[in-house]
């Protein structure tokens, strides 16, 4: 039966030679199919990653976010403290624009899954949107420098007057250069609505390509009243690090916004906690990002920076996106290790700061309301002619001031006085809202501006505190300084 059974040409079929034994064969491999790569905007989750952030909890990168935080230009954000050199005052302040751009990005998407939710159908988000919002997150602050702001607001207009340098813009450039560098597939309409998002907020923003939806360039650097997913994060995360109380709840904000007339309204009963969002930013620039100690350390690397310039070209890097990437913190060990002796002084400052041998803080003053309109920044040189004849005698590189601005993001103007409210999800009005609707205990000034003076040299204080009198005096008419510099601090001589 079956295989057993005799074949059908009998015995002579028996006596023929038998067949070689069967060979294993395996097939052989076909090329593997080719990966179709996700569309732009698309979440295959099998090529999703995800992050554990100590602020957001998981953040899931899609994969064309991945393609640019695989890039070493994204990459050197890690060296990039956010804080700059914070961390020397405050010790926990050593996170890094690494994990904040991750994290604007993760709240970046959250804001447009919460209007996709309410008003998807509505408003037509699509997953273009989505991607393009999220992109615009995670990019926008590539085009920091070392030490973040320092670089562009006190470097950079020290050695290139009139600087329009800014880190939006590099930003841009940046992202043109990783995109051809890498081959990013992503459309060139789409490149330029991610860039066209990073520069929102800054003077150098442009008219936007897209003929609706203007509210998506709201999301991440908001140019229109200053909300955005940006400061949620940062103001957040320093916080934290910092070891600082913070009572403003961003997802507050995030649940209650809504769209009308292609502009991000909130409701009616949220003023106070969005003033609260503006104030903790300017409680966070007074008591953290200009600390007199602060700015003691940043007055120092500048000047460290400014005398290595000449030798290592740092600015010269500003305007190339293929050399710019490659500056970071790590400037500080190329200068102390390079072998010129010209970069001497700037290796000794280095030093100072690392024994804590800070320049001098001498005394500061507020600038008085009525004079806040016509205010011009103090210089050395008005704290030098500023002097008595019998006093003892000092030059412009004795004396260090720092003139530092505190607003509410839109300087002498109320920011709030820019955003609409509604009054609850079933009203289709939106309205402004002025703050002595609300409570008479908000402020009536919006910026404030602080002189301060340091001596470079201990014995200096005393000459350096008396001529920063005299200025006051000149100016003023009064001492507008709290108190006087104390005698201990002013006999100092070492």
């Amino acid at each position: 039966m079956g295989e057993y059974c005799a074949s059908p040409e009998g015995d002579s079929a028996l006596a023929a030679p038998a067949s070689p034994p069967a060979t294993l064969m395996f097939p052989s491999p076909s090329p593997a199919p080719a990966v179709a790569r996700p569309r732009y905007g698309s979440c295959d989750r099998r090529y999703v990653k995800q992050v554990f952030d100590n602020l957001h909890g998981s953040i899931s990168l899609d994969p064309l976010a991945l393609q640019f935080v695989d890039t070493e230009e994204f990459q050197r954000l890690r060296d990039l403290k956010q804080l700059g050199l914070t961390y020397l005052v405050y010790p926990g302040a050593v996170h890094t624009r690494f994990e904040h751009s991750l994290g604007v990005y993760s709240l970046a998407g959250k804001a447009m899954n919460n209007l996709k939710m309410y008003q998807g159908e509505e408003l037509g988000i699509d997953h273009i949107d989505m991607q393009t919002v999220k992109l615009a997150g995670l990019l926008h602050d590539i085009g920091h420098g070392p030490f973040s702001h320092l670089f562009e607001h006190e470097f950079l207009p020290r050695v290139i007057p009139g600087s329009t340098w800014s880190h939006e813009l590099m930003s841009v450039r940046l992202l043109d250069s990783i995109v051809d560098k890498h081959a990013i597939d992503i459309e060139n309409d789409y490149l330029k609505m991610v860039k066209e998002m990073i520069s929102a907020s800054s003077k150098l923003a442009t008219t936007k390509s897209a003929k609706d939806k203007h509210f998506l360039y709201d999301i991440v650097a908001n140019g229109r009243n200053g909300i955005d997913v940006d400061k949620f994060d940062y103001i957040d995360r320093d916080c934290r690090a910092c070891g600082l109380g913070s009572n403003f709840q961003y997802w507050r904000l995030m649940e209650g916004m809504r769209v009308m007339g292609d502009e991000i309204c909130y409701p009616a009963k949220d003023y106070l906690s969005i003033h609260k969002l503006f104030s903790t930013r300017a409680d966070l620039h007074r008591t953290v990002y200009t600390h007199r100690k602060v700015k003691a350390v940043e007055l120092m690397l500048v000047d460290a920076l400014i005398e290595a310039n000449d030798y290592l070209g740092i600015s010269l890097h500003a305007n190339d996106p293929e050399d710019f990437w490659k500056l970071d913190d790590t400037i500080i060990k190329s200068i102390e290790t390079a072998p010129n002796s010209e970069l001497d002084k700037a290796k000794e400052i280095i030093q100072r700061i690392r024994r804590r041998e800070l320049y001098k803080f001498c005394n500061e003053y507020s600038v008085p309301k009525d004079k806040l309109e016509h205010f011009k920044n103090v210089t050395a040189q008005d704290i030098v002619c500023s002097q008595k004849s019998s006093e003892l005698p000092l030059k412009e590189e004795d004396v260090a001031v720092s003139n530092v601005k505190i607003d509410l993001t839109r300087g002498k103007d109320n920011p709030l006085e820019s955003i609409k409210f509604f009054k609850d999800f079933g009203c289709d009005e939106k309205f402004p809202i002025t703050d002595d609707r609300v409570s008479h205990l908000l402020p009536a000034y919006n910026e404030d501006r602080i002189v301060r003076v340091y001596a470079k040299k201990p014995e200096l204080v005393e000459a350096v505190s008396k001529a920063f009198e005299n200025l006051q005096v000149r100016m003023y008419g009064e001492k507008t300084q709290v108190h006087e510099t104390p005698k201990k601090k002013r006999l100092r001589s070492n």
